[in-house]
Order: structure tokens, then sequence, then C-alpha cells
């Protein structure tokens, strides 16, 4: 089973997000695989395939990492691409105010999880929600100026309460999520 942990969106931010997609859509080509407005999330760990004998470990982690970090505000804003100019974008994003929390919940995670034999990320960690994965870059520019214009814009704030595993399955067009379990922040 395919599985992610990540801190989900409260539907006023999936909303205003969902006007920008929009707008990208409609400049974007066939070329780039768009989020759909449930999977807008800010993703801590992708975890790959699991074997679910393992869930009840990982949750394990998720409670002990979730109860190390109290509650903590964030802002979703500002837009762009990784990698960054001069290279082809492979990911469109909208950023975050960037808390000291999530860096400290991402550590927790790693740690607990590379308990259980998974590989710690080995590129820094920017929380981010990812927009749209281009499949090819042909035709992009359009979509990339419309991001642009959007790299200073506020999409609201929230208050992240809980982390949770998802199981993502793929489909033909585009993955959808369940919910595996959730863990409460102190």
């Amino acid at each position: 089973m395919r599985a992610f942990i990540a801190a989900d969106m409260d539907p006023s931010i999936k909303a205003s997000l969902t006007d920008l997609l929009r707008k990208l859509r409609w400049h974007g080509p066939k070329g780039i695989s768009w989020v759909r407005e449930p999977g807008l999330h800010i993703t801590l760990k992708f975890l790959g395939d699991v074997d679910e004998i393992l869930t009840g470990r990982i949750a394990a982690v998720l409670e002990s990492a979730a109860r190390a970090v109290p509650a903590f505000p964030v802002v979703i804003r500002g837009t762009g691409t990784f990698p960054g100019a001069p290279r082809a974008p492979r990911v469109l994003w909208a950023g975050t105010d960037e808390p000291a929390a999530f860096s400290e919940l991402f550590a927790r995670l790693e740690a607990g999880l590379a308990g259980l034999g998974f590989e710690p990320e080995s590129r820094p960690f920017h929380p981010h929600l990812t927009l749209g994965r281009v499949k090819n870059p042909t035709g992009i520019h359009d979509a990339i100026v419309e991001l642009e214009r959007a790299k200073d814009a506020e999409f609201g704030s929230m208050t992240v309460g809980a982390i949770t595993l998802f199981q993502s399955i793929l489909k033909p067009d585009g993955a959808v999520y369940s919910v595996l379990g959730e863990a409460r922040l102190s």
C-alpha cells in the first residue's frame, strides 16, 4: 500500500487554492498533472509502498511526534516551482510561512521512521502544497507566468492541530487519498 504523512488543510484554504488552480489549468497544457481540491495538503514524509503490518508502528511514530509538538499557526502564501529557474520545473507549489514547528515535526518523524527502516530524506525540508506535477515541460510558459502572478499572494491561515497517515491509490485521473490514522498535536 502506498502511504504518506501530511498536514491536511482547512476547507477555506483548499477553496482559495482551487481558485488559483482554475486559473493555472486555463493557462496550463496537458503536460501538467493538477492536484484536485481534496488532495491539497502539506506532505511531511512520503513513505512509498508500505506493508500493512507496519501501519500500527507508523501510527505510533505519528502519535509520539504529535505529542511532542504543540498545535501551531501556519499561513499559506506565495507560489513557486521545484526546481527553481533556470531549470525546467517538475513541481508547481504554494508555500507557507515555514513555522519552526513544521521542521520539528519533520525531524521527529524522520527519527522515528528511521527506526522502522525508512530512508531519511536527503533534500532539505520545505513545507509546501503541491499544485501540479510537470509531466512534459513543453508549452508550460503561460502557466508559469500565471503562477508567478501569485508569488506574493496569501491563501489563508489555519492552526495545524493534527498530522495524518494517508493511503494513496493511484488512478488514471489522479491519486485518491484515504485516511489510515490521525494524531493530534499537543
